[in-house]
């Protein structure tokens, strides 16, 4: 994605990246839009970065994209689908880091049981404040999937992340080599 400018349509809630502070960018005021992935944007404000939900992408003069899960009929009518919450997962994305959080190696397990659906995550650095952002995505995002009622997302550190746990893919996309 190239970097683009633009002016805010109203005022919008954000967080500041890395501490996860809340912030709200006023009208009129220029951005420069950073990262575009899975329906979240960083945008530069002021010297610095801010996390915007998708939900608030009119705030941008942007559309804001709609959760869609494909796939066949197969399975049992009413149930969660594993891959369509594996699909979920892989729409959120690190507002620092342009690869999605299944990519990083930041999702430790999914557990489904029902219609409750179960994470164990980490983050890259355990002093993250934007790890309850992550988490508030992986809930909101998870909930959209068909059948799910309840999402809970545990915050663990043990084994502690490192860049190994990332796809070979994402290791190319970010240009390190375990």
């Amino acid at each position: 994605m190239q970097r683009r400018m633009l002016v805010m349509q109203r005022d919008c809630p954000a967080r500041l990246v890395p501490s996860g502070t809340r912030i709200t960018i006023t009208k009129d005021t220029f951005v420069t839009l950073t990262q575009d992935l899975g329906g979240t944007y960083t945008v530069n404000v002021n010297g610095n970065l801010a996390r915007i939900d998708g939900t608030d992408a009119d705030a941008l003069g942007l559309e804001a994209i709609e959760f869609e899960f494909g796939g066949d009929d197969e399975g049992e009518q009413g149930s969660v689908r594993e891959e369509h919450v594996w699909e979920a997962l892989r729409t959120v994305y690190d507002p620092e880091i342009p690869v999605n959080v299944v990519d990083l190696g930041l999702i430790y397990a999914c557990e489904i049981d029902g219609d409750t659906v179960r994470i164990e995550m980490t983050l890259t650095a355990p002093g993250c404040g934007m790890g309850p952002v992550l988490v508030d995505d992986i809930k909101y995002r998870v909930g959209k999937v068909p059948n799910v009622s309840d999402v809970e997302v545990e915050l663990v550190f043990d084994p502690p992340w490192n860049r190994d746990m990332m796809t070979e893919e994402a290791q190319l996309e970010l240009g390190v080599f375990g």
